[in-house]
């Protein structure tokens, strides 16, 4: 029926986890797709075919639509009232009904848990690795030495296996470190910079924007109430 649709001219979404279900037609095969951030790996597994875009809020190829996350619905709305109605009445649409317009990243509420999910068990104890000694500065040389691997093939496993290179891991592994102290304690930036690894303030800065959306300052007053930013 969808794929019927689709052909009659119809212009079809996907809302969260529905993208599993567009996927499933084949009508996404060569194209991009979004869904909701906790399910990027196993998307990618069942639907190689399909470029999955990370954290994006919504994505559009031929008259197929996509979003991440439940509420993203709304920004769907505002796309398609946009595209077929005009900037203003998608503007006007966005105040009155107290929505944020032109919202187009997951990132600031993705959860890093780490991507365990293969059976390469070398890998998999490079990644443990990193996440116990998160303070530490970790070189990709080290780890294939430690896990007795060339250091190019350990690269290409890690990133076959992970879907990240172990340089964007380790900045992951130590942003999500960093996110769980600017939520949870009284810290200044500096101090959870200092906690995770990290001793210059710019590249630690320009790290957490580029992963989570937001910089360090401006995550702690979202997510911790109480906290005294400085």
């Amino acid at each position: 029926m969808v794929i019927k649709q689709y052909n009659n001219g119809a212009e079809v979404t996907s809302l969260c986890l529905g993208a599993f279900l567009l996927a499933s037609t084949g009508l996404l095969d060569g194209k991009e797709c979004s869904t909701h951030w906790f399910s990027v790996d196993e998307f990618r597994q069942m639907f190689p075919q399909v470029t999955i875009t990370d954290g994006s809020i919504i994505t559009e190829a031929d008259r197929l639509y996509s979003s991440g996350g439940a509420s993203s619905y709304w920004n769907v709305l505002l796309n398609l009232v946009e595209k077929y109605t005009g900037r203003e009445m998608a503007i006007r649409i966005s105040k009155f009904f107290a929505l944020e317009i032109d919202r187009k990243s997951q990132s600031p509420f993705i959860m890093f848990n780490g991507q365990k999910k293969h059976e390469d068990e070398p890998i998999k104890k490079a990644q443990e690795f990193i996440e116990e000694n998160l303070t530490d500065k970790i070189s990709i040389e080290d780890l294939a030495t430690r896990f007795a691997i060339g250091r190019r093939h350990f690269i290409r496993r890690f990133k076959k296996a992970t879907n990240n290179t172990p340089a964007e891991y380790i900045q992951r592994v130590k942003i999500e470190a960093a996110k769980k102290h600017l939520e949870n304690t009284r810290k200044n930036v500096n101090e959870v910079m200092y906690d995770v690894g990290y001793t210059d303030v710019k590249t630690f800065r320009t790290v957490f924007k580029k992963i989570t959306g937001l910089s360090p300052i401006d995550y702690k007053h979202r997510y911790n109430r109480d906290a005294d930013v400085r």
